[in-house]
């Protein structure tokens, strides 16, 4: 869920942006990294590393190189992917994705630095940059869940239930409760 929100958050930071980057000429790179961490048994879990570049400019960027060099190797080992990659263009409006997998080697708490993404616009020859979102602090290895999960396979099994007794309950409650206009008739025959 809270994936889902970090996208829908995303998206909507795209179109605010997007207005701004028309204005002005030139390539506009967004970066968006997210991390997701699936804990395997105790002891042991990986941690899955999304980045998205967004070009909401006005033209094309090129030579577009995303580098992700906050996960040291004395606490990481690189599972999958790599953590830096390139790209020769970024069209206006396209996104490229690009995900790795790492496995913690220390429990602990630690802070990821944002991603970089370096690119050209064709009428400049200077690199320009582009950060990505920051991350909030991870707890590898940590004893404690990573948050609060709801299950929905009890709200699947037991909501139907619970929304007729609901309905029972009101219609019972309304059959039986003396309604004001007999208290007010009540009132006036006294």
């Amino acid at each position: 869920m809270a994936g889902a929100a970090l996208v829908f958050a995303f998206v909507a930071l795209l179109g605010a942006v997007g207005a701004l980057a028309d204005a002005s000429s030139g390539a506009f790179l967004l970066l968006h990294k997210e991390v997701q961490i699936k804990r395997l048994k105790p002891g042991s879990e990986r941690i899955t590393v999304s980045l998205v570049v967004h070009n909401a400019g006005s033209t094309t960027a090129y030579d577009v190189s995303l580098i992700d060099d906050s996960w040291p190797s004395s606490y990481f080992n690189v599972v999958s992917g790599d953590t830096s990659t390139a790209w020769e263009k970024l069209e206006v409006g396209k996104s490229l994705q690009h995900s790795f997998v790492l496995e913690p080697k220390t429990k602990g708490s630690f802070q990821a630095a944002p991603a970089v993404v370096k690119y050209r616009v064709a009428a400049k020859s200077a690199l320009q940059e582009a950060w990505s979102t920051p991350l909030p602090p991870l707890d590898t290895l940590s004893d404690k869940p990573s948050g609060i999960k709801y299950d929905f396979n009890i709200a699947l099994k037991y909501g139907p239930l619970v929304s007729v007794l609901s309905i029972v309950g009101i219609f019972v409650y309304l059959m039986v409760a003396p309604s004001s206009s007999k208290k007010s008739k009540s009132k006036k025959r006294r």
